[in-house]
């Protein structure tokens, strides 16, 4: 694993950026303000992603995965959603601070967005052929005919006839309008791409094809991609570096090595051993006990706490962020005592 394709340091000020970071989210704070409570959704996370490097963004349902990336694309909806602090710059732009028409400019040209549901994501009375050009159209300027021209050689990148662009949304399966959904996403060849659970809504055969598909076009293009996931074996198949996520922090992150060799968070932990052994058929599922933490009533310390079964009383209390390496950090109150180690149930690696 090149080490060079993953960098975090909470540290690292814009000013101090490299040429190839795409996308930097610093500190990033995003709650949403009912009449009777606020909920913490995301809470102070800070990453960056270069030019061909895929992130995985890993955590349970609940975890502030889907706020982060509307937050990224200013589209957290308020109210109630409020983005209370923080900095995002993508391509060299600070979307928080621009207007709505300078985001209209960057969204699906500089940075895009694959949707969780394919089947709520198209209009349901427009050719697929008509959705994609539409944003070719506004984006690059083009004449209807040319828009079209270059929407129907999307569909062929994305593995569907050309022929097929006249039709609409119901003549698709699942797969086939996921691929559709990709192809608007990436019609303008955008720097920064944002999917969000594209494969939940398909059978195991169309995963593996739409993931092999956006690892050949993100090769093509030089794509940096987010991927948000609960599914460990999407990161594996993927991504370069992994977040975890949990109770809207980033509790541990690293390479894809980093995480699934050496893992160090205990939740990082709970989620392998959720996982079946392929190796011992026998061997029985550790599930991590409880439920995520309700998100308006967030502890002061650690959010994991109540389910860890490492936990102390020092955990109670917020706790710092701990650097292991250039390319591995994590946030745990015990990381730092002298030979303090997670127990994962069984040795063999993960991943390599």
């Amino acid at each position: 694993m090149d080490t060079e394709r993953a960098y975090v340091d909470a540290a690292v000020s814009p000013g101090q950026l490299d040429g190839d970071v795409l996308l930097d989210v610093s500190d990033l704070v995003v709650h949403y303000v009912l009449e009777d409570e606020t909920v913490e959704a995301v809470n102070g996370i800070t990453f960056q992603l270069k030019k061909g490097q895929t992130l995985g963004l890993v955590g349970e349902t609940g975890a502030g995965k889907t706020s982060t990336a509307l937050a990224i694309l200013n589209l957290i909806q308020s109210p109630p959603g409020v983005i209370k602090s923080g900095r995002i710059t993508v391509c060299g732009n600070e979307v928080l601070s621009m207007t709505p028409k300078q985001l209209e400019k960057i969204r699906g040209n500089d940075v895009s967005m694959i949707f969780q549901d394919p089947m709520t994501a198209l209009n349901p009375v427009m050719t697929v052929g008509e959705q994609i050009a539409e944003s070719i159209r506004y984006h690059e300027g083009l004449s209807s005919r040319a828009s079209l021209d270059k929407a129907m050689d999307m569909l062929e990148l994305v593995g569907i006839p050309a022929v097929r662009a006249a039709e609409y949304p119901h003549q698709f399966s699942g797969g086939m309008k996921q691929r559709v959904v990709i192809a608007i996403a990436l019609a303008c060849n955008p720097q920064v791409l944002l999917a969000d659970e594209p494969t939940t809504a398909l059978d195991v055969t169309i995963q593996a094809q739409v993931l092999d598909m956006m690892r050949d076009l993100k090769e093509k293009l030089g794509t940096a991609l987010v991927m948000i996931t609960h599914d460990l074996g999407v990161v594996a198949k993927i991504c370069d570096a992994v977040a975890v996520m949990y109770a809207g922090k980033i509790v541990e992150y690293g390479t894809l090595d980093d995480i699934f060799n050496e893992p160090l968070h205990p939740y990082t932990e709970g989620l392998f051993n959720s996982l079946p052994n392929i190796l011992d058929r026998k061997a029985e599922l550790i599930p991590i006990p409880g439920l995520m933490p309700d998100p308006t009533k967030l502890p002061a310390g650690c959010a994991f706490e109540p389910r860890c079964r490492y936990a102390v009383e020092k955990c109670k209390e917020p706790c710092a962020n701990y650097t292991v390496s250039d390319t591995h950090s994590l946030l745990c109150a015990r990381y730092g005592e002298s030979g303090f180690r997670i127990d994962m149930k069984r040795g063999e690696k993960k991943h390599g």
